[in-house]
């Protein structure tokens, strides 16, 4: 977005971020995102878009809505310096969980490997 005035519609937000327009309406539900409202249409400006970037970016991470939520609510609450110290709390805790599920995959895909190499010597399942 190369002007600070653009908004962008329902369907084109929708587009733009490869979601659903419920995933859409259920973000604003719970207060993620504030689209400006024309009658029934909505409006997404450039702080609606780096919302968006951002509650997809904390999904991919595996972080909840409600962290992504209270996150982004530090913002306008605090400002930057505590928001950036709860995101550093936050992907500490969740790199630990995706180390473990990490290790647990990685043992998941070696005893897998080792029954197909036992079932390719024509061994028995056992």
């Amino acid at each position: 977005m190369s002007d600070a005035n653009e908004r962008i519609n329902f369907k084109d937000m929708c587009a733009r971020f490869d979601v659903t327009p419920r995933t859409l309406r259920y973000y604003e539900y719970i207060e993620l995102l504030a689209p400006l409202k024309d009658g029934r249409a909505r409006f997404y400006g450039p702080r609606e878009v780096a919302r968006m970037t951002l509650i997809l970016r904390g999904r991919r991470f595996g972080f909840s809505l409600e962290e992504i939520r209270q996150w982004l609510e530090l913002y306008g609450k605090t400002g930057t310096k505590p928001q950036m110290q709860v995101m550093i709390e936050l992907a500490d805790r969740q790199l630990a969980v995706l180390a473990t599920q990490k290790a647990e995959l990685e043992a998941t895909i070696s005893d897998l490997r080792a029954l197909r190499n036992q079932v390719a010597e024509g061994n028995a399942i056992g």
